[in-house]
C-alpha cells in the first residue's frame, strides 16, 4: 500500500489548516512534519506548538521528522504536542538505539533517517526497532530540490534487506518526489513518500495530492518484486 505524507514545509501557514485538508482530502493519509534547528540543517522550521496547534485539525497521522541535534531533549515535548511517528537521523544521534527506544517510551512509533551520503549498512543494528526507514533523496534543509537518483539504488537495498531478514519496518523516501520521480521511488521499493511542492504549489492542492497518488499507485509492481528496480 502507498501512502501520501505531504510536507507542510510547502504549505501556506497563512492557510496552514486549510492546506492540510485538502492535501487529505486528495487521498492523503500522513501529515509529515519538518523540525529543523539551524545546526544539523542550515534552516529553522517549526516546533511542538505548531504540532499541537494543528493536532485538533485532523486525526490523520503526524509524522515528525526531526532534522536537529540532540534530538532527546525535544522528543517528549513533540510526543505531548501529538505526534504519531518520530524519526531521527543516523547522523545526529550518537546513542541511536537509547534515542529510538525513547521514541517508543513516550508513545510514538521510531523511524530512523538516512541523507544521501550515509551508507544503508549504517542502520544494521536498529532495522528491528523501527517503524519506518526514511532515505533522504536531497540534502535535508530545504524545499523544492532537485531528486538525486543514486538513492534509488539505496530504496532497493532496504527492500532487501527487509526480505532477507522477515522486517517489517515500512520505507519513505523525502526529497524531490513528483510526477517525474514518483514510479521509480515506487517501483524502487518505497511505499511512503513525502511530497512538498508536487502537492502544494498551485491552486488546487487536492488535485495534487489525488494525482501524485494515482501515479504512484500505478506503478506499484504487480506483484511487487522486493528491491528490484525495474524500469
Amino acid at each position: 500500500m502507498i501512502d501520501l505524507a505531504p510536507s507542510i514545509l510547502s504549505a501556506d501557514f497563512a492557510h496552514l489548516a486549510d492546506n492540510v485538508l485538502a492535501a487529505i482530502k486528495g487521498g492523503a493519509t500522513i501529515v509529515h512534519l519538518d523540525v529543523m534547528d539551524g545546526h544539523f540543517v542550515p534552516n529553522l522550521t517549526i516546533g511542538p506548538p505548531i504540532v499541537r496547534w494543528l493536532r485538533p485539525v485532523t486525526d490523520a497521522v503526524f509524522d515528525v521528522h526531526l532534522m536537529i541535534e540532540n534530538p532527546d531533549q525535544f522528543i517528549p515535548d513533540f510526543a505531548a504536542a501529538g505526534a504519531n511517528w518520530m524519526s531521527v537521523h543516523q547522523e545526529a544521534c550518537v546513542h541511536l538505539n537509547r534515542t529510538l527506544t525513547l521514541i517508543k517510551e513516550h508513545g510514538c512509533e521510531p523511524g530512523v533517517v538516512i541523507n544521501p551520503a550515509t551508507p544503508v549498512e549504517t542502520l544494521t543494528e536498529v532495522l528491528d526497532m523501527v517503524n519506518l526507514v526514511l532515505v533522504m533523496s536531497v540534502n535535508p534543509g530545504f524545499g523544492g530540490q532537485k531528486f538525486i537518483p543514486g538513492v534509488l539504488h539505496k530504496i532497493a537495498k532496504l527492500a532487501r534487506m527487509r526480505e532477507e531478514r522477515g522486517l517489517n519496518f515500512r520505507i519513505e523516501v523525502d526529497g524531490g518526489i513528483s510526477h517525474d520521480t514518483v514510479a521509480d521511488v515506487v517501483r524502487a521499493g518505497a511505499e511512503l513518500l513525502v511530497a512538498g511542492s508536487a502537492v502544494f504549489d498551485g491552486h488546487d492542492i487536492t488535485g495534487n495530492a489525488r494525482n501524485l497518488l494515482k501515479a504512484a499507485n500505478e506503478a506499484v509492481p504487480e506483484p511487487r518484486l522486493a528491491g528490484v528496480i525495474r524500469t
